[in-house]
């Protein structure tokens, strides 16, 4: 209740602010924001987000910082009891090879 609605394809930062959900914040997006590990997203119904897009920086790749962008992202799903569609090929790869019983359960069909 009273949780405010992302505007579509707002980037979440890796290690972002903690406004809400320490990593999923939603931020405004910015030009030049090319040194930040986001991952794209947009509420396509009142329950049900559409996981788009993983980018990490190329200075700071093979790190792991994707797979901390897809687990918060999924676990935020878990948590606020969403339904996610996964266009993201990474977050698709992630639950491929992390098929948690609470993931899965809030997959879109």
């Amino acid at each position: 209740p009273g949780t405010p609605q992302p505007s579509p394809l707002c980037p979440i930062p890796c290690c972002g602010s903690s406004r809400d959900t320490p990593g999923l914040t939603p931020l405004s997006p910015r030009p030049g924001c090319h040194d930040k590990a986001v991952l794209l997203y947009e509420y396509v119904g009142k329950r049900l987000v559409d996981l788009q897009h993983t980018e990490v920086p190329d200075a700071y790749r093979g790190r792991g910082i994707a797979k901390h962008l897809a687990k918060a992202a999924l676990d935020f799903v878990v948590e606020e009891d969403l339904k996610a569609h996964l266009t993201c090929w990474y977050i698709q790869k992630y639950v491929k090879e992390n098929p948690l019983p609470q993931y899965l359960e809030h997959l879109q069909p």
